[in-house]
């Protein structure tokens, strides 16, 4: 735990966003906080080694499809195609399809994590020498980040988003993210899509709950991401790390539980919080195919075929900008 603060934030604290998207999630009725500030550099990491776990299925089942699949997407993506990696990361997957495309235009990383991000990039650089790069640091979710992409000419623009990272975003704002890929593309242009099947709870609960502890460090490291950041004093012995699937809502919902009353100082600021509050700090939404169809085509996307593992608990889509 951190020491008293003082009870004025400085004025660099005050034009945060980071601050103020804490402190407004933090005082709603529910406390929330974004599962986008769980990516720094330290949880981008630990959600690397939560993808090698054993309990979480979704890393190693994408890769097995990917790679069985890999020459068809190839195909159904086409020459001379730019690649965009909204949440890069460590771009380990998007290096097989670079390489198996037909003369790729290049590829163009996001990335809210500067570190991660020019990793990406030089193992791009390392691995496949003849691919233009353009990293991009900033959120996807906002349009300026997409903006450098109309200085990049190319036959086609095909978005690849794996890792069922559409899964974080509830059913508005996933259709928002994808009208704003389909605002950065072109008629034809296409989506290469990954996305998380519904199945059963038990499954689910422990990809997300898995028994190194690792997605809980992960989840706690956010509280230590504040502390660092935002002069707060958060003793992470007072919350714990909990997981469960919500049937109705189709999502696996991660929580930091408050195991007793107790109050917390952000930039000055007092946080109560009551025995048994929880912080919700990320949705895992679970698709059908049929779902995630209509979800595209709300989006703006016409979908085209998709790739199902062979137990059918993982999917692949391919969708094209309308």
């Amino acid at each position: 735990m951190r020491a008293a603060l003082s009870s004025v934030p400085g004025k660099q604290q005050q034009d945060s966003e980071f601050l103020r998207d804490v402190l407004e999630g933090l005082g709603g009725k529910r406390k929330t906080l974004p599962c986008k500030y769980l990516y720094d550099e330290l949880g981008s990491r630990l959600f690397e080694e939560i993808c090698a776990a054993k309990d979480y299925y979704l890393t190693r089942t994408e890769t097995n499809l990917l790679s069985d699949n890999l020459g068809k997407i190839a195909r159904e993506i086409g020459p001379e195609a730019l690649l965009i990696e909204p949440g890069a990361g460590n771009c380990e997957k998007i290096e097989a399809l670079i390489a198996a495309l037909d003369t790729p235009r290049g590829y163009y990383p996001m990335d809210i994590s500067p570190e991660i991000l020019r990793a990406a990039e030089a193992r791009i650089k390392r691995h496949l020498p003849g691919i233009r790069v353009w990293s991009e640091v900033g959120d996807f979710t906002q349009p300026a980040v997409w903006d450098n992409l109309s200085n990049i000419p190319s036959r086609k623009r095909v978005v690849f988003f794996p890792g069922s990272t559409i899964g974080n975003f509830g059913p508005q704002k996933s259709a928002q993210l994808l009208e704003l890929f389909a605002a950065n593309l072109g008629a034809g242009d296409g989506l290469l899509i990954c996305t998380d099947l519904v199945k059963d709870s038990v499954v689910l609960e422990r990809a997300y709950h898995d028994s190194a502890h690792v997605t809980e460090r992960f989840n706690k490291n956010l509280l230590c991401r504040i502390n660092r950041e935002l002069d707060a004093d958060f003793d992470l012995s007072l919350f714990a790390h909990r997981a469960f699937y919500h049937p109705l809502r189709q999502r696996v919902e991660m929580h930091l539980v408050s195991l007793q009353r107790h109050d917390v100082s952000i930039a000055g600021i007092k946080v109560e919080f009551a025995e048994g509050e929880t912080i919700h700090t990320e949705s895992c939404h679970k698709y059908t195919i049929s779902g995630f169809n209509a979800l595209l085509c709300k989006g703006g996307f016409k979908p085209i075929r998709h790739w199902k593992d062979a137990s059918e608990s993982y999917a692949i889509h391919y969708a094209q900008a309308i």
